[in-house]
């Protein structure tokens, strides 16, 4: 096959191979897409990131609304009763967490924790 040969909308079908898409209902089912436009807490590889789950790719998950927790009592208590030694929230808008980083997510069914502490 010469790639001078293919037509536009051969062109166009290799081009949505490559661009990384919202995973969607007719897309293979994911485990976050229960989660999404809920409240998440996501523990990384660099503590814990919380937010309102907006959108699910293949490599990322992007939330809103969100604070970076750098130290938590307990994990365990922190699930229970949302109790945070420390805070630092992102600004208004969207944060895009690399999946790869993920350790685990769990559903948080607290306020989002929006002020440094």
């Amino acid at each position: 096959m010469n790639i001078d040969d293919l037509t536009i909308g051969q062109a166009k079908q290799l081009a949505s191979l490559l661009v990384n898409q919202p995973i969607t209902q007719a897309a293979a089912a994911s485990p976050y897409d229960p989660l999404i436009g809920k409240n998440i807490a996501i523990r990384g590889v660099t503590m814990i990131d919380i937010g309102r789950l907006v959108a699910v790719y293949p490599q990322e998950l992007v939330i809103e609304d969100a604070s970076w927790i750098p130290e938590t009592e307990r994990w365990a208590q922190f699930l229970s009763d949302g109790s945070h030694k420390e805070c630092e929230p992102y600004p208004a808008g969207r944060v895009v967490i690399g999946r790869g980083s993920i350790c685990e997510v769990a559903e948080w069914t607290h306020p989002l924790p929006r002020e440094q502490k």
